[in-house]
């Protein structure tokens, strides 16, 4: 559209108005684009652009779009910078990247300058195409971080409510080596283990670990690891990973749940 307006411009000193007229509508930038990394090389005059990338207006799949920034201490300079601004933002890096340098005859813009002035507008437009692709990149990689940042919180917080120890007791073996073997194994969000030996004393058949006594445990445990798994097998695998402990005690109450049942 740019090219056909100025292209339809009857004579060199319109367009050449017109580009200075572009110059003074060129918004002012902060003194943070003025940095080596952004000066284009090549320019008889001194030139500073940069560029951002933000997300498509109406757009879907995360389209991301390039907008500039920049400015020149020459005059018709930033003339011909502020049409590649307003020509170029707004567009996707691919968009941007296919505009064809030849457009500047088409527009007939090149009557109107220099040789010198001619090489440092296409240089203009090299580094902007270039600028365009880099911000994407950067982009998609910050973005990549961002999403992994996140993931590894989530899994940081999940961890955090898994229970990774407990406190033993003296003279209960049993007790120990039950909260010991599954808190290692099942990685568990909730234990508890409770000794229920004492209401079972001197039980006819009542068995338990001859040095201390320990002969009924209730087991209430809720871990992951039972996702998918019907009561019996869960209790089949608490029986198969305590199996040390089983024979040495006489019973174990048990009631497990999976994380998504709490």
């Amino acid at each position: 559209m740019m090219t056909n307006a100025f292209g339809s411009i009857p004579d060199e000193k319109t367009r050449h108005k017109q580009l200075l007229y572009m110059a003074s509508k060129l918004p002012p930038v902060d003194d943070g684009i003025r940095v080596p990394e952004n000066k284009v090389p090549g320019c008889l005059s001194t030139v500073h652009v940069d560029c951002i990338v933000e997300a498509k207006e109406g757009g879907e799949g995360g389209d991301l779009v390039v907008n500039y920034v920049g400015d020149s201490d020459g005059l018709l300079t930033k003339g011909l910078l502020a049409l590649l601004i307003r020509g170029l933002s707004g567009y996707t890096p691919e968009q941007i990247n296919a505009v064809d340098p030849k457009f500047i005859q088409a527009a007939k813009i090149s009557q109107t300058l220099t040789p010198g002035r001619n090489n440092g507008f296409l240089n203009m437009l090299a580094v902007m195409k270039k600028k365009a692709a880099e911000a994407v990149e950067k982009e998609a990689t910050d973005s990549a971080n961002r999403d992994e940042k996140a993931i590894g919180e989530d899994a940081g917080a999940e961890n955090d409510n898994i229970v990774t120890s407990f406190d033993p007791v003296d003279g209960k073996p049993m007790y120990n080596a039950i909260l010991s073997t599954l808190t290692t194994v099942l990685k568990p969000t909730s234990i508890k283990l409770t000794d229920n030996s004492s209401q079972h004393a001197g039980h006819a058949g009542s068995k338990g670990w001859e040095e201390s006594g320990e002969s009924h445990f209730a087991l209430d445990i809720t871990a992951e690891a039972f996702e998918g798994l019907n009561l019996v097998k869960r209790h089949k695998l608490i029986y198969m990973l305590l199996g040390e402990v089983m024979p040495k005690i006489h019973a174990l109450e048990i009631k497990a749940r999976s994380t998504s049942e709490v």
